[in-house]
């Protein structure tokens, strides 16, 4: 694991590893729905991966990166489009997958639950997407990554830090599992990084995680299709889950999981 060090923070809190010319600022909102937002800088030049979408976040990040002399060249909007007052005059950037799941999909249906559910404290702001990527190499404030599509929107891999941005791992907590074929591709996605000896899975809702992190997820998904195809309903599976992961975080994810598996 890549060392790293705490930095003092009012609502959030801050993680901040150094690579050497290039430092991972990870900020962990704490807000209601748990996100976290990236700042991969080099030589005070950034890119912005996520955003903040509270306002007391969007306020507390951005005097950070000010007060940090940080200058943000871009901002990579993939799987958590609200949020559209932070650093808005800096460069948005998407993909076809992404701007179709948070415009008419199923990102902007959760942007519409969470401004019903959270009010005037929640962004529900929407940026326009300044430029169009396609899957492959990018070069945004000298950092290189490599945009990988996703049903959904995309992956970012940071082979310069060995790091990789994905949705969602979480390695002790339940995920939205959307059935077999699902579980599988998520398998193969993580034992991809695992054969590419990535040290850092940074995703949307959990501190960065490491390999033998995404090992115990790996063994946890096919646990979840084990149990699944022992049982007969979604309130079965759901027991046996719980059953066997008491200490699990994601309830309100297991239950989704469960829809899937068990469709009425």
């Amino acid at each position: 694991m890549v060392n790293y060090k705490d930095v003092p923070m009012a609502v959030g809190k801050m993680r901040v590893y150094d690579f050497g010319d290039i430092k991972l600022h990870a900020y962990q909102t704490n807000d209601p729905i748990d996100d976290e937002v990236f700042v991969i800088e080099k030589n005070k030049r950034a890119v912005v991966i996520e955003l903040p979408c509270f306002k007391n976040n969007i306020e507390e990040l951005t005097k950070y990166i000010d007060s940090n002399g940080i200058r943000v060249e871009g901002k990579m909007i993939a799987y958590h489009a609200a949020g559209s007052s932070f650093i808005p005059n800096v460069k948005n950037y998407g993909t076809k997958t992404s701007i179709d799941y948070n415009s008419v999909g199923g990102g902007k249906a959760l942007i519409e639950n969470f401004t019903g559910a959270f009010g005037d404290a929640f962004d529900c702001g929407i940026p326009a997407i300044d430029e169009i990527m396609t899957p492959g190499k990018v070069n945004i404030a000298g950092i290189e990554m490599n945009i990988v599509s996703t049903p959904d929107a995309y992956n970012i891999e940071i082979e310069s830090i060995k790091s990789v941005y994905i949705h969602m791992m979480g390695h002790d907590c339940h995920s939205i599992v959307a059935g077999t074929n699902h579980a599988d591709a998520m398998i193969n996605e993580l034992q991809n990084y695992i054969d590419r000896d990535f040290s850092l899975i940074l995703t949307s809702h959990y501190t960065p995680e490491n390999l033998k992190d995404a090992e115990e997820k790996i063994a946890y998904l096919k646990n979840i299709k084990d149990i699944a195809s022992k049982c007969s309903s979604a309130e079965q599976f759901k027991e046996k889950i719980r059953e066997t992961y008491p200490q699990y975080s994601g309830g309100n994810y297991l239950d989704m999981t469960a829809g899937f598996f068990f469709p009425e």
